[in-house]
């Protein structure tokens, strides 16, 4: 009987890791595949110069500056209040019927389509506050769409933490916000980063919400101010997929390439603080 047990948990063992294989093979092929068509298309001309001939020559150089511009906006706008969020919601809002219900909102909101934040966007900051399609009405537009899943994250991290962490805490005379920032918010933290990596990584690689916020089919200088409009990876490489005609693939396959390697990069980086903390931990 003990036999037939640990070959049945052999076999169970070995399906679980096939299926783990088999569900990473397209990832490895996908980036494989991007790396081999897309490394032969940059040069550092591709990358410093700037979109000339209606995008059909030149460089990317404003796309990338745009999108690393929206990506730390996104980063100002979401992760301190996506945190602090996290935080009321746990360590101070009581538990009862109206916590429930925004607590469930915030988690549908996590499943809303991309192109209805950027409607909302359009309609709020562009439109109502007169931002205009700018720098700052993308970031903001990023950043609400990301908050739900910084704020769930978070609330999720926080309330793994023991409650005798924060008894015992406060039992040697430290406050309550001593407690959480001390105790509770670094232990805390790297389920805290996963989220936020997870929700920077899918802001940096949008195109429907800024596409109307943000972003023009062509700018072939680099943005002044918050107020102005940029270029995006994300939307350069749609525009040159779908509507610009006779586009060298070569291009295409550049931007593909550079996209992923800021999107990858920030999960890297994200990766690296928070096994820092771990580390700590």
């Amino acid at each position: 009987m003990i036999l037939i047990k640990k070959k049945n948990e052999k076999i169970v063992e070995t399906l679980i890791k096939l299926v783990g294989i088999l569900s990473i093979m397209p990832v490895f092929f996908i980036i494989g595949y991007i790396i081999y068509k897309g490394i032969p298309a940059i040069s550092w001309d591709f990358i410093m110069d700037m979109p000339k001939d209606g995008m059909r020559a030149g460089g990317i150089y404003p796309a990338i500056i745009g999108t690393l511009l929206l990506t730390l906006g996104t980063i100002l706008v979401s992760v301190p209040f996506g945190i602090l969020t996290g935080i009321y919601l746990v360590e101070y809002a009581k538990d009862n019927f109206l916590t429930r219900i925004i607590n469930l909102t915030i988690i549908n909101l996590a499943g809303i389509p991309s192109i209805i934040y950027g409607l909302f966007g359009m309609a709020l900051f562009v439109i109502f506050l007169g931002f205009g399609v700018s720098i700052i009405s993308g970031a903001l537009t990023l950043g609400i769409m990301c908050l739900p899943v910084i704020i769930t994250s978070t609330r999720e991290a926080l309330l793994s933490i023991p409650k005798g962490l924060r008894e015992a805490s406060l039992a040697l005379g430290a406050t309550k916000w001593e407690t959480i920032t001390k105790i509770v918010l670094p232990a805390a933290l790297p389920g805290t980063l996963t989220g936020v990596i997870l929700s920077i990584s899918r802001a940096a690689g949008e195109t429907a919400p800024i596409m109307f916020t943000a972003v023009a089919f062509y700018l072939p200088f680099l943005p002044e101010s918050p107020w102005d409009q940029v270029m995006a990876l994300p939307y350069h490489l749609y525009v040159i997929s779908t509507q610009v005609p006779n586009m060298p693939i070569q291009n295409m396959e550049g931007t593909l390439f550079i996209l992923v390697v800021i999107t990858i990069g920030f999960n890297l980086l994200g990766a690296a603080v928070r096994y820092k903390f771990n580390k700590k931990s």
